[in-house]
């Protein structure tokens, strides 16, 4: 059975499951601000955050990578911590300029849909095609050790657990 999410208690079904703590992280290809291909995922030899969520033009969104790039930025080339949306690579820097956000990366799927290996893209309705909200910390050799699907879509991710998560693999 496939996983589901809501936005504003009306289900969505992803397409596949969502991974989970202990799977291994699928490498993706996915576009910059720059628009040039990046890979993330897989064994990079240091710890990995991907932060998925739907689209940088809403609030929620928004505030979510305003709030990680705060709390992220002191951790510089230690981690990559990539903010990853459905955005046009254009609107990604536009958003980062506009709030100012320069320590963590942030990254689009639109090209190659690579987000499904993840179990995070939205199959059906209004939404479809679009990233449900998750958080996936993935430790040096590829690893998950952390792997949160937001629920309701129109909340935000649990902010301390995830950065334990992430510190942990720093010790």
């Amino acid at each position: 059975m496939a996983a589901t999410v809501t936005l504003k208690g009306s289900p969505l079904t992803l397409a596949g499951s969502p991974l989970q703590v202990g799977q291994t992280a699928p490498q993706v290809c996915l576009v910059n601000r720059e628009n040039q291909e990046i890979f993330v995922g897989g064994a990079l030899g240091k710890p990995q955050i991907l932060i998925v969520v739907p689209s940088l033009d809403t609030p929620v969104c928004a505030n979510e990578a305003k709030k990680f790039n705060e709390a992220l930025s002191a951790l510089g080339d230690q981690i990559r911590a990539v903010v990853v949306s459905m955005d046009l690579p254009f609107a990604q820097k536009r958003y980062c300029d506009s709030y100012q956000v320069a320590g963590i990366e942030v990254a689009s799927d639109y090209r190659y849909r690579d987000m499904v290996k993840y179990g995070v893209v939205i199959a059906e309705g209004a939404l479809r095609g679009i990233l449900a909200r998750a958080v996936f910390v993935i430790d040096s050799a590829g690893k998950i050790t952390y792997s949160e699907l937001v629920p309701e879509i129109a909340q935000e991710p649990n902010y301390d657990a995830a950065l334990a998560a992430l510190r942990a693999l720093l010790r």
